[in-house]
C-alpha cells in the first residue's frame, strides 16, 4: 500500500510540475492576444486625406495682357469667384506694333471734345496724346501686337457710332499686365473661359 501512495504521489507531483512548466511558456502569447482582443486598447487609424499635400496644388492658367486701363475691368470680373489670394499679378512689357487711334485734332480743347464725344458712345479706355509726343492731340484706343487685334477693335467701335478712327503702325513698349489664377481645376477653368470671353481681345492661357 506504501508503495502505491509513493507512486500515485510521484505522478501528482510529475503533473503538477509539467503543468506550471507549460503554462509560464504559453502566458506571454496569452497575454498579448488577450491585449489584441481587448477593445480598449484598439486604436483605429484613419485612411490618409488624398486633399492634403502636394498633389492638391492644381493648375494655374493666367488672362490677359492688359493694359493699366483695361486691368481694372478684368480684375472687377474676377470678383464674383471670390478667389482671393490665388489671384497674382505678372507685368510685362511688350512692344506693340498697331494701335487704334483718331488723328491729330490740333488742340488740346478740340481733343477734349472729341474724348467727350467718345464717352457719350460709351467709350472710356483711350487715352488723349500730349503735344509732346509724334501725334499731338490725337487720341489712342488701344495698342495692339497684331493687325488683326488691332482690326478687330476697330469693327467694334465703328458698330458702336465711332467713325473717325483709324488704324495705323506704331512700335511702342506698352505695360501689361496678365492676371494669374493658381489652384485651378477644369470646373474653374470652365467658368475662367466665360468671363474671359468678356473681354474681346484677352487670352486664357497656362501660366509663363
Amino acid at each position: 500500500m506504501r508503495t502505491v501512495f509513493l507512486a500515485l504521489l510521484a505522478v501528482n507531483l510529475a503533473f503538477f510540475a509539467w503543468t506550471q512548466y507549460f503554462s509560464s511558456e504559453e502566458a506571454p502569447a496569452d497575454r498579448v492576444l488577450a491585449r489584441r482582443n481587448d477593445p480598449d486598447r484598439l486604436k483605429i487609424v484613419p485612411p490618409a486625406d488624398p486633399a492634403v499635400g502636394p498633389a492638391a496644388s492644381g493648375g494655374c492658367v493666367e488672362w490677359g495682357a492688359f493694359t493699366l486701363a483695361e486691368y481694372s475691368r478684368a480684375e472687377k470680373a474676377l470678383e464674383p469667384l471670390g478667389l482671393g489670394s490665388r489671384v497674382a499679378q505678372r507685368r510685362v512689357d511688350e512692344t506693340a506694333a498697331w494701335w487704334v487711334f483718331i488723328p491729330p485734332q490740333g488742340s488740346r480743347q478740340a481733343a477734349l471734345r472729341r474724348a467727350a464725344e467718345l464717352k457719350e458712345l460709351g467709350v472710356s479706355d483711350f487715352r488723349i496724346m500730349g503735344e509732346e509726343g509724334d501725334s499731338p492731340w490725337s487720341l489712342s484706343l488701344g495698342v495692339y501686337r497684331s493687325e488683326q487685334a488691332a482690326l478687330a477693335r476697330l469693327a467694334r467701335l465703328r458698330n458702336i457710332g465711332v467713325r473717325n478712327a483709324l488704324v495705323g503702325s506704331r512700335d511702342t513698349v506698352v505695360p501689361r499686365i496678365w492676371l494669374q489664377v493658381r489652384g485651378t481645376d477644369p470646373a474653374l477653368e470652365a467658368r475662367l473661359k466665360e468671363i474671359a470671353r468678356q473681354l474681346e481681345g484677352s487670352e486664357l492661357r497656362a501660366c509663363q
